[in-house]
């Protein structure tokens, strides 16, 4: 059976390809994530599919950011879809006008902290003020929480740091960065395991190549929720 803290990511070029996956898996996946890379191969029309015609859970990655009235104008649109999840970067002013927009509806809103595939020199290029990923990471989750946010993106690295601030309690920590040990890296920089990241306080890991790569997603998805659900993912007091 699945386990909804697994999302996996159809970073697929396609919705015909996305759908042929989520057949695949069946029912060992319950809830997905629909990222920009796939929004003109058809990505929410298959986001509308698996959530009302399959019953999916659906994790719109849009990273949305501009100024206030056009994100709010964009997350009201979004939020006539009925799905779940929506991310928006996570600039207080951004956060403020998201939660706005998704006023009357069930989605949730996440904050983008920094990006999982960005390291120290990357912020240092795009001219972010000095200190260490993870203090940063934790004042951005900080701040966006207090501008309303559900929930924020963040490393599997920092989410333990995050679970320490007092505005998380009851907030959700969606990580992707996540990879089965021996598993490629891609173009993450800041990992850890399946178990690692729930073990951190996370809710939620999104995996996708892992699982879309695999010879076997269907197997690949069920060995992921395994690990999840092992004594090595247990927190503290649990």
């Amino acid at each position: 059976m699945s386990d909804d803290r697994l999302i996996v990511a159809l970073d697929v070029p396609n919705a015909l390809a996305g759908l042929e996956l989520a057949e695949k898996l069946g029912d060992a996946v319950s809830f997905y994530k629909i990222g920009l890379g796939m929004l003109t191969g058809g990505g929410l029309a298959l986001a509308n599919e698996l959530k009302q015609e399959h019953g999916k859970r659906i994790f719109l990655d849009m990273k949305l950011f501009d100024i206030g009235a056009t994100v709010e104008a964009a997350v009201r649109g979004l939020a006539q879809f009925d799905l779940d999840f929506l991310t928006v970067h996570g600039d207080p002013h951004v956060v403020r006008a998201a939660k706005e927009g998704a006023a009357g509806s069930d989605l949730k809103i996440l904050a983008v902290t920094i990006l999982t595939s960005l390291e120290r020199s990357d912020l240092d290029d795009s001219l972010i003020r000095d200190g260490d990923i993870p203090d940063l990471v934790a004042e951005r989750a900080s701040r966006a929480f207090e501008a309303g946010a559900d929930g924020v993106i963040s490393s599997p690295n920092e989410a333990a740091l995050i679970r320490t601030l007092p505005e998380s309690a009851n907030r959700l920590i969606i990580t992707p960065g996540v990879r089965p040990a021996g598993a490629d890296l891609g173009d993450q920089k800041r990992v850890a395991t399946p178990a690692h990241a729930i073990k951190s306080g996370v809710d939620h890991i999104v995996v996708g190549r892992p699982v879309w790569k695999s010879d076997d997603p269907r197997a690949a998805a069920q060995a992921i929720v395994a690990e999840m659900q092992s004594p090595q993912a247990l927190r503290p007091n649990h």
